[in-house]
């Protein structure tokens, strides 16, 4: 998820607890820990300082984000909470605890996905079954503060019955998304989703023996195919790899990838993040160095990271 919906995260949690009896210094040690404990696993962001090798794409949300660092950070939450407000109750631990696994668990139905089982696993999950930007997650979190103003009830009680919606919403979108993934599992190799902005509907991205196949779907109506694609897999990426290290990150990060291997140039991008007959996710070598060209279906440019990650943290 992005920034915004990590820190709304952070004060719907705060919110949901009942602080009638909480001191002052531990209300400020509450809202310290679950807004910090929603953000914390993005601190890889700073790899990109050091990053010579092109790994960032590996890094950001890596083991950061994995399942075994949520007691870890939570503990650093802890001791900094006690530090600065001398507050040592337990409780904190526990919503630090509760803040990170929400912002890691939540980060795997994007299309980007996490490192979960890092450093155990390299794999990268991903369900892409939620936008990166959710406004669907924004408006039940918007109604539930104006409810609270509202109706003057009690805000734990109204932040809660938030999270039951939000949880509901995810499990709605993921459901769709597995039918879809149902729907074609007989028909290609290889099966890729990203959630659209819009609610229920998503991008589907099937690949089998060189073919890419590109839809806009939903669970209950038609697929409309966009794109037909084809992937050079016999091409040897060994050069690629030694003069653009950042293409052999992208092909091990992503699901599945497209193959370019024509006389200007070599190079793979990830279908799933295909717009408007460009790749944004595109990393390649010129094999003629002095010519011009236009690519005819990826956008000519390596990826700037930087921009990536203001949009998928």
């Amino acid at each position: 998820m992005d920034t915004v919906t990590h820190t709304l995260f952070g004060l719907t949690l705060y919110g949901s607890v009942n602080k009638n009896e909480w001191s002052k210094d531990a209300k400020k040690a509450l809202l310290f820990t679950t807004i910090v404990g929603s953000q914390i696993p993005d601190i890889d962001v700073i790899s990109q300082l050091w990053d010579t090798s092109g790994q960032y794409q590996m890094w950001h949300r890596g083991i950061t984000h994995s399942i075994f660092m949520v007691p870890v950070w939570a503990a650093l939450i802890y001791w900094l909470s006690r530090f600065i407000w001398g507050v040592g109750d337990k409780r904190l631990f526990w919503m630090g605890m509760l803040a990170v696994f929400i912002h890691n668990t939540t980060d795997l139905f994007n299309a980007w996905g996490t490192g979960y089982f890092e450093p155990f696993s390299s794999v990268r999950i991903t369900f892409g079954t939620i936008p990166i930007i959710d406004f669907v997650v924004w408006g039940i979190m918007l109604a539930g503060f104006i409810a609270h103003k509202w109706l003057k009830k009690q805000p734990h009680v109204v932040y809660k019955i938030v999270w039951i919606f939000i949880i509901a919403h995810f499990a709605i979108q993921t459901a769709q998304g597995y039918l879809i993934y149902q729907n074609y599992s007989d028909v290609y190799d290889e099966q890729a989703l990203a959630a659209s902005f819009k609610p229920w509907h998503f991008t589907f991205v099937g690949k089998s023996d060189g073919r890419v196949d590109i839809y806009q779907t939903t669970a209950w109506g038609e697929a409309i195919l966009q794109e037909e694609i084809d992937s050079h897999e016999s091409a040897n990426l060994d050069l690629l790899f030694e003069e653009n290290p950042e293409a052999e990150t992208l092909y091990d990060w992503a699901p599945f990838v497209v193959i370019v291997d024509d006389d200007e140039v070599l190079g793979l991008y990830d279908p799933r993040l295909f717009r408007g007959g460009q790749a944004i996710l595109f990393e390649f070598i010129e094999k003629t160095q002095d010519l011009e060209f236009e690519l005819p279906d990826v956008e000519k440019h390596e990826t700037d990271w930087g921009e990536l990650d203001d949009s998928s943290s």
